[in-house]
């Protein structure tokens, strides 16, 4: 059994991905707003990249978290730490699922996510990796006060790679 804490903020619930939120997550994978992360993709594709947020916590003992909207009960996207294969640390990442995104929703989840890692998982500090025209990843990369440090590849791509600030000393 994987234990994935749940973290509570003001309007969401950073919690464990259940089966219920899969119609969500292949929506959003299936979309064309997936090209930013390697998409769009059938859903037998997506149905093993909800499969592997269990995978990346039993190997890591962190990952991504699901995020419930408070008021509504919604699977509203998912953020948090991953290290895949082949990538240079950990990064903080986000998706935020159709009509969630511009709430600050993932400027919230994001901060949550972070101070959650950087306390308990000794990542601080991490990166988030970011292709040069996804503007709004990188205009809230920037909201969280991370810095562009370096452009690199990622899975074949230029990625602007922005760090994020230590949350601890």
């Amino acid at each position: 059994m994987i234990t994935i804490p749940v973290i509570n903020t003001e309007r969401l619930i950073l919690r464990g991905p259940r089966e219920s939120d899969f119609e969500a997550f292949a929506a959003f994978g299936a979309s064309e707003r997936s090209r930013w992360v390697g998409g769009p993709y059938p859903r037998i594709r997506n149905w093993g990249g909800f499969l592997a947020t269990f995978g990346h916590w039993a190997l890591r003992g962190y990952g991504m978290w699901m995020l419930e909207d408070r008021t509504t009960g919604a699977t509203a996207g998912r953020v948090g730490m991953i290290y895949n294969d082949g990538w240079e640390e950990p990064e903080l990442g986000w998706h935020i699922f159709d009509g969630f995104e511009g709430k600050g929703m993932a400027y919230e989840a994001a901060e949550a996510a972070r101070s959650y890692a950087a306390t308990h998982y000794n990542l601080d500090g991490v990166i988030s990796y970011i292709a040069p025209d996804n503007l709004r990843s990188i205009a809230l990369a920037e909201r969280l006060g991370a810095t562009l440090e370096r452009v690199g590849t990622l899975l074949g791509h230029e990625a602007h790679i922005y760090r994020h600030p230590k949350e601890t000393s």
